[in-house]
């Protein structure tokens, strides 16, 4: 077997953790993943997963039980708040480009393929690390049902979200996470949506409204706006999003005034605007948000995370035995490009909705409206074509 008895701890048990011990444990690894929430669920909302993000899960024999719990999304593309659209996506050239279609899922439903797939006991939930040191060898302490434990380890991976204590340990000289200046609200309709519905993206001044089908019959929403202050709080958060987007096509009004407000997940939106000069430090690395936290722009921020998961599983099957030679590849391979995905992303935010001039709306819409499809598809195609090389030099 690959991996001779290495062990491996991961903190977080999100998708890039779970996913992430799912490609060590190919490798041959005794992993433990160590999740600080009770339940070890993710509930959030929903998301998109492109061709990359679906590469990797077949990378780690997941696609499959994924796709049966998502949704294909055919046709959609960007729109104004009148309804016009201002760019087309055709769902079968997108198919034929990237050789499978965008599909939506609930985060849940993502989470319990990539839990399910995890040998009995392997996550620990309820778990609150306390330190963490990168050796080699690693070793994390942490507390559970209030008795203090001591893991120590061949590698740790640090998954454990934009947050991360491990990389506020590990890399204290880091500033961290910084605000973008938008805040996000999220839900999922609580009953089938009566009627059809395209996954799109509406883009109005300093504003942004997205929908994504469910293979449920409900839809997942999203809502941006650009300029509130941080931490600042409304009264009815909803009430306050129906009065935003009122005015606008439908079924935005539709969905906000079916929305429950005990479903709507808000979050001033949050990314490393200072790239991390390395993702590994000793026997340590980071994965996922913990390495990369992106604005959600592209849709990429789950993708890299399943990238970085499987390619440092390959890169320590590859590697066997040579865990610093290991890391090095899988810092040298997937730190530019996930920096590059989050600039992309970045920039698109700025582009898109984050525009609240509107002599500089209407010049943008113009050029939407003016790109040809073919260029818009490759635009959208960008990142999306990918295949788990590794970078040896």
């Amino acid at each position: 077997m690959v991996g001779r008895g290495r062990t491996g701890v991961v903190i977080g048990g999100g998708i890039g953790g779970l996913a992430a011990a799912s490609a060590l444990g190919q490798a041959g690894w005794d992993v433990t993943v160590l999740e600080r929430a009770a339940e070890g669920g993710e509930i959030g909302a929903g998301l998109t997963i492109m061709a990359n993000g679906q590469r990797a899960l077949r990378e780690l024999g997941l696609a499959d039980a994924v796709r049966a719990a998502a949704a294909p999304q055919g046709g959609g593309g960007l729109r104004d708040p009148s309804g016009r659209w201002l760019a087309r996506v055709d769902g079968a050239a997108l198919k034929r480009e990237l050789g499978t279609s965008v599909v939506g899922i609930h985060r849940e439903q993502l989470h319990r393929v990539l839990r399910e797939a995890l040998p009995a006991g392997a996550l620990v939930t309820g778990a609150e690390v306390l330190d963490v040191t990168a050796g080699p060898p690693a070793s994390v302490t942490f507390v559970r049902d209030g008795e203090r434990h001591t893991l120590t380890a061949d590698l740790v991976v640090g998954a454990d979200g934009i947050r991360s204590a491990v990389r506020r340990t590990l890399w204290p000289d880091h500033p961290g996470p910084a605000h973008t200046g938008v805040t996000a609200w999220r839900s999922v309709t609580a009953d089938r949506w009566p009627l059809d519905l395209v996954g799109a993206v509406t883009w109005g001044p300093g504003t942004e409204f997205g929908t994504v089908p469910l293979v449920d019959g409900r839809v997942y929403w999203f809502a941006a706006v650009a300029g509130a202050p941080v931490g600042h709080r409304f009264a009815d958060e909803v009430g306050h999003l129906r009065r935003r987007f009122a005015g606008w096509h439908a079924p935005i009004p539709e969905l906000l005034a079916a929305a429950e407000p005990g479903a709507v997940l808000r979050h001033d939106l949050q990314h490393l605007a200072v790239p991390l000069p390395s993702y590994v430090t000793g026997a340590a690395a980071l994965l996922g948000d913990a390495a990369h936290a992106m604005t959600p722009n592209l849709g990429q921020g789950a993708a890299q995370a399943l990238e970085d998961a499987v390619v440092l599983g390959r890169a320590v099957a590859r590697y066997e035995g040579d865990v610093p030679a290991a890391l090095r590849v899988y810092n040298r391979t997937r730190r530019p490009r996930s920096q590059a995905v989050a600039r992309a992303s970045r920039w698109s935010g700025r582009f898109g909705h984050e525009l609240r001039s509107a002599p500089l709306v209407a010049v943008r819409d113009l050029m939407v409206r003016a790109t040809p499809a073919t260029a818009a598809l490759s635009s959208l195609a960008r990142f999306a074509h990918w295949e788990p090389e590794l970078v040896e030099s």
